[in-house]
């Protein structure tokens, strides 16, 4: 395991940008959460709802925009398993968050790269690099009824 941090350690003196997101890419939302949920990653207890996507009817804010922004090893994985993965421990984190105030709910969710609002009804933004993949949201905790 020491070796491997080295050798990681090493590359990145090397090539300093080589850590940084060289790939944009959309990803649709709706597939990786009902991944996470069939894979038992989240629970069901915790709604998920993109910007314009959200529930009707009355909802109790507990915290408006609150963030996730986690990366992932990307190393031996394709573009599109980090995105997916990035994006199911930022679904864990935030279904952490909610349940810790008592939400069942987060709404209002975008994409939140870099302090940048991306807003899209069905898709995320990730940003893949040579070894880490991100994923940042932001979105309101709720109760809803």
């Amino acid at each position: 395991m020491q070796v491997k941090a080295l050798i990681a350690a090493t590359l990145f003196s090397l090539f300093p940008g080589a850590s940084h997101a060289t790939n944009l890419m959309y990803m649709p939302f709706e597939t990786v959460l009902s991944d996470a949920l069939r894979a038992g990653r989240i629970d069901g207890s915790v709604k998920f709802y993109l910007a314009g996507n959200g529930p009707q009817g009355t909802q109790q804010l507990l915290r408006r925009d609150v963030i996730s922004d986690l990366g992932t090893n990307g190393f031996n994985k394709s573009d599109r398993d980090a995105c997916e993965w990035v994006l199911q421990s930022n679904l864990i984190k935030l279904q952490a968050d909610a349940k810790r105030v008592g939400a069942n709910a987060v709404t209002n969710i975008v994409s939140y790269y870099d302090q940048h609002v991306r807003k899209d009804l069905n898709t995320y933004e990730c940003r893949v690099g040579i070894f880490v993949a991100r994923v940042a949201l932001k979105g309101d905790l709720v109760r809803l009824p």
